[in-house]
């Protein structure tokens, strides 16, 4: 039945995503024009406020449970599974007090309204894959930009997208890349549920009805473990709580 309300709600949820993803991209541009960093992050907060309107139609709901007093005045590493596309609009929004960055494809900065304009000037970090030099510089370049402004990052440490919920094993290298120039960021991990049963059919026609969970767990301090240490730990705190509703 989910299946063939997705036939139906699904077109609904396209129009409304990609309508604010077109109206956005000029005000992205006005405002970093004229506003600079600051009013750039504003609009791209939100425009991803607006964009989890389109989740609605659906009937995805979304909760966001967060527990800790998290500093504002230190860098951090958001370490999270990942799971479709869906993750990112509800991170931006619900984390927007941190100033959270990604690591993308270099790919994506061209050709998607809006999303291909913020990864661009949003001073995140674009890579390409298959230059591991490039990749690797850029993350260092996010890692001073995260400590001269105490900004945070969202990491996906499993590199690729979970297509049944169940995590893979996660990569030390891009936090530790990240560590090696912010020092002082703390780790916060963060369980991401149910968000690829959205996209189980597809991009195209979305199941429907799904109750998407974002938790964050406790924050580690990384002076005190190894990076090996502290990605495990990470990875298996964040599995504790996937693996359940996978």
């Amino acid at each position: 039945m989910r299946r063939v309300l997705g036939f139906v709600l699904s077109p609904i949820h396209h129009f409304i995503f990609f309508f604010f993803l077109g109206i956005f991209h000029p005000i992205q541009w006005l405002c970093l024009k004229f506003g600079g960093y600051a009013a750039h992050k504003k609009s791209v907060d939100v425009m991803n406020f607006f964009l989890l309107s389109s989740y609605y139609p659906l009937g995805v709901t979304l909760s966001f449970q967060n527990k800790f007093n998290l500093p504002t005045n230190r860098p951090i590493i958001f370490v999270s599974n990942h799971q479709s596309m869906y993750d990112i609009p509800p991170l931006i929004w619900f984390l927007r007090k941190y100033h959270v960055k990604f690591i993308s494809k270099i790919e994506l900065t061209k050709g998607i309204p809006s999303i291909s304009f913020n990864l661009k000037y949003g001073g995140g970090a674009n890579i390409d894959r298959n230059d591991k030099k490039q990749a690797v510089a850029e993350i260092l370049k996010l890692g001073i930009r995260m400590q001269q402004n105490n900004w945070s990052a969202a990491i996906f440490p499993e590199g690729t997208r979970s297509k049944n919920g169940k995590l893979k094993e996660f990569q030390v290298g891009g936090i530790a890349t990240i560590l090696k120039k912010a020092p002082n960021a703390l780790i916060v991990p963060i369980a991401i549920e149910n968000s690829w049963k959205v996209v189980r059919y597809g991009l195209v026609w979305l199941n429907t009805f799904i109750p998407m969970k974002i938790t964050v767990l406790q924050p580690m301090e990384p002076q005190e473990k190894s990076y090996e240490d502290l990605v495990k730990e990470a990875e298996e705190a964040i599995k504790l709580v996937v693996e359940k509703s996978a």
